[in-house]
């Protein structure tokens, strides 16, 4: 499915992509999905989401470019502002992986957003990390710079373990050790051993309105997502708040816990397949998986009936 629009940094100051669902709906999401805002992941998202009765506004840091650094938080207003002038009047936002920091760290500035989905999140701001190439590593950490600004500031975050090249290379270290695509959950581990995470680095989830959705696998070799979903969900218990919040933790899933369905518009041969490719788990406990996302899929439509 195409944008029936695509938002230019040279036209229109930042890159994202306008996808309206056929029917009449006063719902409209915020999705960070995928390394570009009209890339097959992102459309797919938004496709599964415009079937629920939402409109869906993609956004991406640029095109093709899945690196996050000094992300401007202020265009999460730009996109409200959008929706808004489109008939929205609720007003959603889903993220996964660093995404789902992105998403519960806009919801946390922004109290309009009333439904936040944040798949496989981390509970604090992640450093800048881009996806350049240099010296031929597929990721390299910032020097000194937050994935995220708020009013042309970084936000605090916590520093990786390691430094370029040393970075890459022990991911590629963890993840062949594994028998995973990809894994990086004992550098991060680390990242907190040497730099416990301090309070103004933690994502503010109290400051969120409506409902969040936390979701996590205990399988996933990216990060202990699990641990950092229970910790967001203690910080509710101690903190006066705004916002009902649920945790879906599942013990298989891995880094990918989306809806089933959604998982097969993205990839129709192959979704289980694919899944399989990218994580040891997934070829250990493949039927266990699979129910992990048929669940999430029931669960999350659910929830945007309800919404």
């Amino acid at each position: 499915m195409k944008p029936t629009r695509i938002f230019t940094p040279e036209k229109d100051g930042f890159y994202r992509a306008w996808y309206p669902a056929e029917t009449k709906t006063e719902k409209g999401m915020i999705v960070m999905l995928g390394d570009s805002s009209d890339d097959l992941m992102a459309s797919s998202g938004a496709k599964w989401l415009n079937r629920q009765g939402c409109h869906v506004m993609a956004m991406s840091p640029d095109k093709k470019d899945y690196g996050h650094h000094s992300y401007p938080l202020e265009r999460f207003g730009a996109a409200l502002a959008f929706l808004k002038e489109q008939g929205c009047t609720k007003f959603g936002i889903a993220g996964a992986s660093t995404t789902g920091m992105m998403a519960l760290l806009a919801a946390s500035y922004y109290p309009e957003i009333t439904l936040t989905i944040a798949m496989s999140p981390p509970d604090f701001v992640m450093e800048a990390f881009y996806r350049d190439g240099l010296d031929g590593a597929t990721e390299r950490p910032g020097d000194n710079e937050s994935s995220v600004t708020w009013q042309g500031k970084q936000l605090p975050y916590l520093p990786y373990a390691y430094r370029h090249p040393e970075y890459w290379q022990r991911i590629r270290e963890e993840a062949k050790a594994g028998g995973d695509f990809t894994a990086s959950r004992k550098m991060f581990d680390e990242s907190e051993r040497r730099h416990p995470v301090r309070e103004e680095e933690k994502i503010r989830v109290e400051n969120i309105h409506g409902k969040i959705i936390f979701i996590g696998a205990e399988d996933d070799v990216l990060w202990d997502t699990c641990r950092y979903i229970r910790r967001m969900t203690e910080r509710l218990k101690v903190k006066p708040h705004y916002c009902t919040a649920e945790a879906w933790l599942y013990k298989h899933g891995t880094h990918f816990v989306f809806p089933e369905s959604m998982l097969r518009m993205i990839l129709p041969a192959g979704s289980g397949l694919f899944v399989r490719l990218m994580f040891k788990a997934a070829r250990q406990y493949p039927k266990e998986c699979r129910r992990t996302r048929v669940d999430i899929d029931r669960r999350l439509q659910a929830a945007l009936r309800q919404w």
